[in-house]
């Protein structure tokens, strides 16, 4: 000890030993549980929307194989038609569009297809028509784009 030093007679500082990894406080474990949580959560959401939306795909593909096979024969618009009511009856069941026919199957589609097309009446009137017509006045392609107008666009 010296007394003319009284510094020296201080203990050195002792630092605590650095904690681990693991475990890891408490806060962590419940922003993992919750990271978790969000991407079961997010898969759900996911499978779900593509199983919901199943349908439009299936309807889709169908719709460009009529379009390859496009003809202006009353068959090709009637199996046209089906295809816009089995679509019509997945997207709007509860309004049961498989009972309609005529004018009110033609005023069911201008309604519930996109807002900005006003224009296309007479083409839906000759498609819906010439389903039962022996002299037809629509054209398939014009039938086909509405169709594909009418499903939500040429993309899933």
């Amino acid at each position: 000890m010296n007394p003319q030093d009284p510094l020296s007679q201080l203990k050195d500082i002792h630092l605590p030993t650095a904690g681990g990894f693991w475990p890891p406080a408490p806060g962590w474990w419940l922003l993992t549980l919750l990271a978790l949580l969000l991407i079961v959560a997010l898969v759900w959401l996911v499978r779900r929307r593509v199983k919901n939306n199943r349908w439009l795909k299936q309807a889709r593909a169908e719709l460009s194989e009529l379009d390859r096979q496009a003809r202006p024969d009353p068959a090709w618009f009637a199996q046209l038609n089906t295809l816009l009511k089995r679509a019509a009856r997945q997207r709007y069941p509860e309004r049961h569009p498989e009972s309609l026919s005529g004018d009110a199957w033609i005023d069911f589609l201008l309604e519930t297809a996109p807002g900005q097309r006003i224009a296309s009446r007479p083409v839906v009137e000759a498609m819906v028509h010439s389903a039962w017509q022996r002299n037809l006045e629509a054209d398939p392609k014009q039938a086909t784009r509405f169709a594909q107008y009418w499903l939500g666009g040429p993309t899933c």
